[in-house]
């Protein structure tokens, strides 16, 4: 993994990383979170459900770490069909899909994750299956190859991306329903480490519960790894209790701030303003500065500071605001800098 991969505060799943089965919500009732969601989902089961129909195909898209995963399972749960997992990048021939596709039975759910990288030439074979529930083969080579079509069994596909813009038109318009999932409030990251804390029989107190959630970028999977570090501190300096006092410790050690940014997190500020006056500076710089791929700062690095509003990005390219320098404590600029674009 790179040094990025490697972050704590980093949403994306890690190969190395397994989340206990026990902590994921089985049904949509006890999903924490995207209220909206939840509401437009159990309206489209239940009208599933009353048609005695497969669910539409349903596309997910938002940050990494918010629930696109558990949500595909979760609609799974609740139509008691049986569920399987792919990725864009796995899928690298038409023949790989197919397999996947024939394998499926009336109302079974396949769930591609990373759908934007699936290959043009794949998607092609994914429409006629999503939309008229039947597979084209090409059989032979040259001028003695025919298309044969076989039918499938009515199935739903879910979606996850969190790069809608990169998901082709035309297999955007084959989802029935598209949702995009949002960052948590404190209250909502809260309650989900209370229902993780009582599962891993964690004695943890309310502010303990606070501190952790306000350092967790809105994010469940992070609030999740943070809980579990916490609790190895917690274990071994504190008699397993955690307190506001012990989870600011364990977090400080790990180099989570009060706001949850990291060590890349504050490379990627100091760098726009210690070195280029807070901007307008170009992306390609500002990665080639710190040692990080420009993908890393743009896909995980900025949209929290964007949040935070730590950052703004413009034409010329990205300027650290009046709040960066008030959190780092540092002056602000009497002039920007000329914009650095390479």
């Amino acid at each position: 993994m790179s040094d990025g991969e490697k972050r704590l505060v980093n949403p994306a799943a890690r190969p190395d990383e397994n989340l206990d089965p026990a902590l994921r919500p089985i049904k949509l009732n006890d999903f924490i979170g995207q209220d909206q969601i939840k509401e437009n989902l159990a309206i489209l089961i239940a009208a599933a459900r009353q048609r005695s129909d497969p669910l539409e195909h349903v596309l997910f898209y938002g940050p990494p770490g918010l629930g696109k995963t558990t949500l595909a399972n979760v609609l799974a749960n609740e139509m008691s069909a049986s569920i399987k997992i792919t990725a864009g990048p796995v899928i690298e021939k038409a023949g790989d899909l197919a397999a996947n596709i024939t394998n499926m039975k009336g109302g079974d759910i396949l769930f591609i994750d990373e759908i934007h990288r699936l290959g043009r030439a794949i998607e092609e074979v994914l429409y006629p299956a999503m939309e008229d529930f039947a597979l084209d083969i090409m059989i032979g080579k040259g001028p003695a190859a025919r298309s044969i079509r076989l039918k499938l069994p009515r199935f739903t596909v879910i979606g996850a991306t969190t790069r809608l813009a990169l998901v082709s038109a035309p297999l955007r318009a084959r989802f029935g329903a598209v949702y995009r999932l949002d960052y948590y409030d404190v209250a909502a990251i809260e309650k989900i480490l209370r229902g993780a804390a009582k599962k891993m029989n964690m004695n943890v107190e309310p502010e303990g519960y606070d501190e952790v959630a306000r350092r967790a970028r809105g994010t469940p999977r992070v609030a999740l790894r943070l809980l579990r570090r916490v609790r190895d501190f917690a274990q071994v300096r504190a008699n397993g209790l955690v307190s506001r006092d012990v989870a600011c410790e364990a977090l400080n050690l790990l180099n989570v701030d009060p706001l949850g940014l990291d060590d890349v997190d504050l490379r990627v500020l100091r760098t726009i303003i210690e070195k280029y006056n807070g901007g307008p500076v170009g992306l390609n710089t500002i990665a080639a500065s710190i040692g990080e791929e420009p993908d890393t700062i743009m896909d995980v690095v900025e949209p929290y500071l964007l949040q935070l509003g730590f950052l703004d990005r413009t034409p010329q390219g990205r300027v650290a605001t009046r709040r960066a320098y008030d959190h780092l404590r540092l002056p602000i600029p009497d002039a920007p800098q000329q914009p650095k674009l390479l």
